[in-house]
């Protein structure tokens, strides 16, 4: 394989095997990263649900048993002593525990009262000692808070009924039967319930069976595992089971919670050798903090898709840029292919023989060797002589080419020697307008000019004439030293050159004369000079030959010249927007009239009249229209800058600008006239039974009534009042053939204050009355 050929394929498989490869791998890492992210926050979104669950029912339960204990029945019987005799008073203590069941199961229930020594409880009666809760009373004293939660109690539902009960048989049956659990979670209310060191005179204590609690617990296996921690970090609401595998898990968030202080947050840790995500949260209710670990294998298995998805997806693109890589290097080597193959041609014998190291270098040495040869260069020159000619006249003019390439590239030409001084001419074209010629024309035109020009001044005169951009220029050379016959000679070259051109071309042109020089490192100064000459035009006219020195500036331009200007703008806007021809054209007239009389400098005519053109753009604005929708790509700034009369300005505004803009605002205000008018007939269709007056309308479409009143009676031919009335009267022709409404009750539809002005109003517009109509009709 070719040498360079083998570095492109190496280079494009490089150049397009990395972004892939960079690319799949930023898509895989930014994916998985996001997917764990997600799903760490759906867990810690649904381990927040699940401790609203929980400590929804654990604050009803808070407030129920309140209400409870403040109650009155509660209140009372914490101040005396009771006994199994007091049957009604005891069976309304425990009817209280009862309507605690409505907000969850209750495993247990107890009032306790310390001072008068006895226990009610959901399904007995006696002191203290003879229930089981007496064990856990004394470990209740030592809490500061009056109400407050305690986990990790044995269960207790199931209590000896003491013989002093006394609640009977039948009593014992009413009681409520509950299905028993291994552990239960307590609520505990010290009465009074203020917070205190002294000793309270009572408990209320309700106990909830872990396994209740647990039901609220999320059991979806997407979440993983989720377990709650009470205020000393053990374990409850879940399978005991797994309080020692999560033992140094536990330490960890509690870690966490204390020294970040933050009431939730998740990260990864491990549990027997596997890695999990653990999210947690901490309530405010009771310091439970609420934990959930899922396996970092399910957060990943969606990731690992993803990561097969990518890796196939970048295999794919590897094998498709390789075979691009390998067609694209051989399209691209194919050039060089056949250039080294043309090269081969140049060598002697001699010279192929040897080893190429590179197939660039051999084609340089071979290139290098066939142009060094001056003959050969010459040779192929000779049919491009007079092309290289005015390519260099042309990077001589436009200073790309100093005085010392001149002297040393100059000698191959049959430029003019030993001239005293040199300037410059300049030719343009005025005008095709009025000519036989098209726009189109324009570069043959200038083409045949320049073919003029070499055919009619001598050589020894001049260099070689070429065309830059819209112009044929020509240096010329002469001997003569005074400044005055200098200038005068030139100006009969001029004078020469437009004659001839107008005699056989029938076009007008202009030609710009430089200042005299003597180096020629000044030409392309005196080539801008005559530029600027012509620009004289401006404000001279066509056909005319201008010298530098002629169109020199004058003084600052007045400023009440241009608060003229700006008054006149402003009434030819006006004649404008009313579509009166007549009236644009004098003011336009007006307007060029000032200019003209004020003798502007031609640099100072082009910024007026883009000032005027942006003020015709207004116009078109004003009314929504789009500049070059309405006026044309002709009527654009650019096209105005590249005219060089005022002459050709003046038409290219009446025609290409003040002609689109009246029809635009004609059509523009006929639009608006149909549009105003169909608004106000809709309004009389709709409100013809309601007052409605001119002015009405005017407020509602915010117009003013006069310009509303000649809207309409433009458009709709009579004026707005009787064409209310015709439309009344036309309904009141309908109602009249098709109902039996009384003549009243139409004049009172129709708005009239009393059935004589209708009358009137029906008889002016048909002629006969309303009830003779009636009659005719039917």
């Amino acid at each position: 394989m070719p040498k360079y050929l083998l570095r492109l394929l190496c280079f494009t498989m490089i150049l397009g095997a990395l972004p892939v490869i960079v690319i799949g791998s930023v898509s895989y890492s930014i994916a998985s990263r996001d997917i764990e992210q997600k799903v760490r926050e759906s867990n810690l979104q649904i381990l927040h649900q699940t401790q609203m669950r929980v400590e929804q029912v654990l604050r009803s339960l808070q407030l129920s048993s309140i209400q409870y204990v403040n109650s009155p029945l509660v209140l009372q019987a914490m101040k005396k002593p009771l006994d199994s005799s007091e049957f009604q008073e005891i069976r309304d203590l425990t009817s209280g525990f009862n309507n605690l069941q409505a907000v969850t199961n209750i495993d247990q229930a107890y009032l306790v009262n310390l001072d008068q020594d006895w226990v009610v409880s959901m399904r007995s009666f006696g002191k203290l000692e003879d229930f089981s809760i007496r064990d856990r009373i004394g470990s209740y004293l030592s809490y500061t808070n009056s109400l407050f939660w305690v986990t990790q109690n044995e269960n207790s539902s199931i209590e000896s009924v003491p013989a002093s009960a006394g609640l009977g048989e039948s009593s014992q049956e009413q009681m409520p039967t509950l299905i028993s659990s291994n552990n239960v979670v307590s609520m505990v209310f010290k009465i009074p319930m203020v917070p205190t060191n002294v000793r309270p005179k009572g408990f209320l204590v309700i106990d909830i069976a872990d396994a209740e609690l647990s039901t609220f617990l999320s059991r979806n296996p997407n979440s993983g595992e989720m377990y709650v921690l009470d205020r000393e970090q053990k374990f409850f609401l879940n399978d005991t089971e797994h309080e020692g595998k999560y033992a140094a898990l536990n330490e960890q968030i509690h870690e966490k919670v204390e020294l970040t202080s933050q009431t939730e947050g998740f990260f990864n840790a491990e549990v027997e050798g596997n890695p999990v995500a653990v999210s947690y949260r901490k309530s405010p209710l009771n310091g439970w903090l609420y934990v959930s670990v899922v396996s970092l294998g399910q957060i990943t298995a969606q990731s690992q898709k993803i990561a097969l998805v990518t890796g196939v997806a970048t295999l794919v693109m590897l094998c498709v840029t390789g075979l691009f890589a390998i067609y694209g290097s051989r399209r691209m080597y194919s050039p060089i292919s056949r250039l080294l193959q043309f090269t081969k041609g140049l060598d002697s014998p001699a010279q192929q023989t040897g080893r190429r190291q590179d197939e660039f270098i051999y084609i340089e040495e071979r290139l290098s060797t066939l142009f060094s040869s001056e003959k050969t260069l010459r040779e192929k020159m000779k049919g491009q002589h007079i092309h290289l000619e005015e390519f260099f006249m042309t990077k001589l003019l436009t200073g790309k080419i100093s005085e010392e390439d001149f002297r040393y590239q100059g000698e191959r030409y049959d430029f003019p020697t030993g001239w005293s001084s040199l300037g410059v001419l300049t030719l343009q074209m005025d005008t095709l307008e009025g000519t036989r010629y098209e726009e189109q024309d324009r570069d043959l035109l200038l083409f045949a000019v320049n073919n003029m020009v070499g055919e009619l001044l001598p050589a020894e005169l001049r260099f070689t004439p070429v065309m830059i951009d819209d112009a044929q220029v020509t240096v010329l050379a002469s001997e003569l030293n005074d400044e005055q016959q200098l200038k005068e000679w030139m100006h009969t070259q001029a004078e020469w050159i437009r004659e001839r051109v107008v005699t056989y071309l029938n076009l007008p042109v202009s030609i710009g004369i430089s200042r005299s020089y003597s180096a020629i490192g000044d030409t392309p100064r005196a080539y801008q000079e005559s530029r600027e000459a012509l620009q004289g035009r401006v404000s001279l006219g066509s056909r005319i030959i201008l010298h530098y020195e002629d169109i020199q500036p004058r003084g600052q331009t007045e400023a009440a010249l241009y608060t003229q200007l700006r008054m006149i703008e402003d009434q030819l806007a006006s004649a404008l927007k009313q579509g009166d021809e007549e009236k644009t054209d004098a003011y336009f007239t007006q307007y060029l009239g000032l200019l003209a009389d004020k003798k502007l400098h031609f640099s100072e005519y082009p910024v007026i009249m883009v000032q005027l053109l942006s003020r015709v753009y207004q116009l078109v604005q004003e009314q929504g229209g789009d500049v070059a929708e309405v006026l044309g790509e002709k009527a654009s700034m650019a096209h105005l800058l590249k005219l060089s009369t005022l002459d050709e300005m003046t038409n290219w505004f009446r025609k290409r600008l003040f002609v689109p803009v009246i029809r635009f605002w004609r059509e523009q205000e006929e639009s608006q006239y149909m549009n105003i008018a169909r608004r106000m007939i809709r309004l009389i269709e709709e409100r013809y039974d309601r007052e409605l007056s001119l002015e009405a309308c005017a407020e509602e479409l915010n117009f003013h009534p006069v310009y509303l009143s000649r809207v309409f009676k433009k458009e709709a031919g009579v004026n707005f009042t009787e064409y209310l009335a015709e439309y009344r009267m036309e309904k009141a022709k309908t109602w009249l053939q098709t109902t039996n409404l009384k003549i009243s009750e139409i004049a009172e539809k129709l708005n009239y204050t009393n059935p004589t002005a209708f009358i009137r109003t029906f008889r002016k517009i048909t002629g006969t009355t309303p009830g003779k109509y009636r009659e005719q009709q039917r």
